[in-house]
């Protein structure tokens, strides 16, 4: 319950950071716990009926639009011109704290009352605020008297006119009500608050626009990103938990875990065994990275661009699309008769497709943006055009990908000599050189005695110039068609020997196509070797792996292999 720092004779003032889903739960704690009987909310009564029409049809998401008709006016010089109306709208989603409390007044049968001032010029004005989530540790009037002193005072006549409006219209709801919960702005409540305490304005000398009324419709189903504030992937979750009776009081935390998890699952679906290990340890690693972005930006929870650029460094571009897919799903939207509503960061498209500039009547975060490179996937129709204009007979390794596979090759060979060199090593008391360094296992088993032990590792003899890779195994020979050898075009490559999945499955672009290796076996220095797939001298083995490995033994020129 809050404090009598937010209350004022018979109003309680709810300030709130609009579209935050904390806030949200917060409001409708405040009046599941209190007595009230009437819900005061800042919008204008021209939306009262959209508003509550579309609460009715969560959770399926709607937009109450107003304005966007032609008017006409007369000019100074007596001449006659055409004016479009402005466009304002209302977000009608569930993480919306003036939505919330207007569903939860609903069920509790509360009187509801639309006092915004009515007019056309609306102009949403954003404040920076502290990350809603601090109200897990703090109250709501906590958080109102820390953000109090950075609220700058309104300035503009339209702006000071309208919360003058406000406060007259809460003195005249205090004689027909007994206790009031007024939801408002943070950036607003306690000029609102100061007007009240004036009290120096009656409703009658406002003057309110002629407005028509506002329309109901259809969230689009790509806009829902700029349309809440929350992610949508979130948003459902909340809704989730409102049918299921779970608890939803750390879902703006927790339901990262659970949207890292769903696109996790997605990006397997589609990629199978190509696809990245994401394992729970590189999770962690992730959501500690993710903390540490979100902290740098002064946020105690993670946007949408700091989940995907950090999806994009840690597990590469495609799990980084999968994650921004999962993000703007909501899968509790339903098909409806109602006019769809396109919106983006700073434009709108009406049903018939006129394009607008629609102000947010309930403006929460500024919306801003950001760019992050990903390198998406083809369409499949693109994928069969290239199909079939690709040439069998001049295909070619790409030069790219022979360059990062010969550098790993060169370095599994150049670890497994220093393995070799590590059997070699001799260990002796320490007398006037360190040699190669201190022995340290050595030195502790002798401590007792108070002797240094030192190391020396001597040069490894032999060299390794074969290199076997298994990334499947056991491997499925359904998985792996294509098999091949490829003789080296130049000194600096290997003769490679390999099995891997069918190219022409996977077409990324025209003229290159992507294989998937199960395994490879490399010789280095390069040397002609025959077809170890077609070789019948090799064909006592079962297996694929089996099939590298004795061709491995049989072409090698040293005796050590590495697997």
């Amino acid at each position: 319950m809050p404090s009598q720092f937010l209350e004022l004779n018979k109003i309680t003032f709810a300030p709130v950071v609009h579209g935050s889903g904390d806030f949200a739960l917060a409001v409708r704690e405040m009046i599941l716990t209190g007595e009230y009987d009437c819900l005061a909310v800042p919008l204008p009564l021209s939306f009262k009926s959209a508003v509550l029409l579309g609460i009715d049809r969560l959770p399926s998401l709607s937009i109450a639009v107003q304005g966007g008709a032609t008017s006409w006016e007369q000019t100074d010089g007596g001449q006659v011109r055409k004016k479009k109306m402005p466009i304002t709208y209302v977000p009608i989603e569930p993480c919306q704290p003036v939505i919330s409390a207007l569903r939860t007044a609903a069920g509790e049968h509360l009187a509801c009352e639309f006092i915004d001032l009515e007019n056309t010029d609306w102009q949403p004005k954003y404040h920076a605020a502290p990350d809603p989530y601090a109200l897990k540790k703090i109250t709501l009037d906590q958080y109102a008297a820390g953000v109090m002193p950075g609220i700058p005072r309104p300035t503009e006549l339209q702006e000071v006119g309208r919360l003058n409006y406000l406060a007259a219209r809460l003195h005249q709801l205090e004689k027909s009500y007994q206790k009031i919960l007024f939801i408002c702005a943070m950036s607003e409540w306690i000029w609102i608050r100061e007007a009240y305490q004036l009290n120096k304005y009656v409703v009658s000398e406002f003057g309110q626009d002629e407005v028509e009324e506002a329309m109901l419709y259809r969230a689009d189903a790509d806009s829902l990103v700029f349309l809440l504030d929350e992610l949508p992937f979130i948003a459902s979750l909340y809704e989730r938990a409102r049918y299921e009776l779970e608890d939803d009081f750390h879902l703006s935390v927790e339901g990262i875990k659970e949207l890292l998890l769903a696109a996790r699952e997605r990006y397997q679906e589609e990629f199978g065994k190509r696809a990245r290990k994401i394992t729970p340890a590189g999770l962690a690693q992730y959501l500690r990275y993710v903390r540490n972005l979100s902290l740098v930006e002064h946020r105690l929870t993670p946007d949408m661009y700091t989940l995907v650029m950090a999806a994009k460094q840690f597990f590469g571009d495609q799990f980084a699309i999968s994650l921004m897919e999962k993000i703007r799903s909501y899968p509790w939207d339903e098909p409806s008769h109602l006019e769809t509503f396109r919106l983006s960061a700073d434009k709108g498209q009406l049903p018939d497709g006129t394009l607008v500039k629609p102000h947010n009547r309930l403006p929460g975060t500024k919306k801003t943006w950001r760019s992050c490179d990903l390198m998406p996937q083809p369409p499949k129709l693109d994928k069969q055009k290239f199909q079939r204009s690709w040439n069998p007979y001049g295909q070619c390794s790409w030069p790219a990908e022979d360059f990062v596979i010969e550098r790993f090759r060169t370095h599994i060979q150049q670890t497994a000599l220093q393995m070799l060199g590590n059997d070699l090593v001799k260990t002796e008391k320490f007398t006037t050189s360190l040699k190669d360094g201190l022995d340290m296992r050595d030195t502790l088993r002798h401590w007792h005695t108070g002797d240094l032990y030192v190391k020396e590792i001597p040069p490894s003899r032999g060299n390794i110039d074969c290199v076997i890779m298994l990334f499947d195994s056991p491997a499925d020979p359904r998985d792996y068609p294509y098999r091949i050898t490829w003789h080296a075009e130049h000194h600096d490559e290997s003769t490679l020997s390999f099995f891997a999945s069918n190219y022409m499955t996977n077409i990324i672009a025209p003229g290159i196509a992507q294989a998937n290796y199960g395994g490879a076996m490399f010789l280095f220095p390069p040397r002609d070797v025959r077809n170890i797939w077609h070789d019948k001298k090799f064909d006592f083995v079962d297996t694929l792996e089996e099939r590298l490995l004795v061709s491995g033994c049989n072409y090698a020129y040293e005796k050590h292999v590495v697997i």
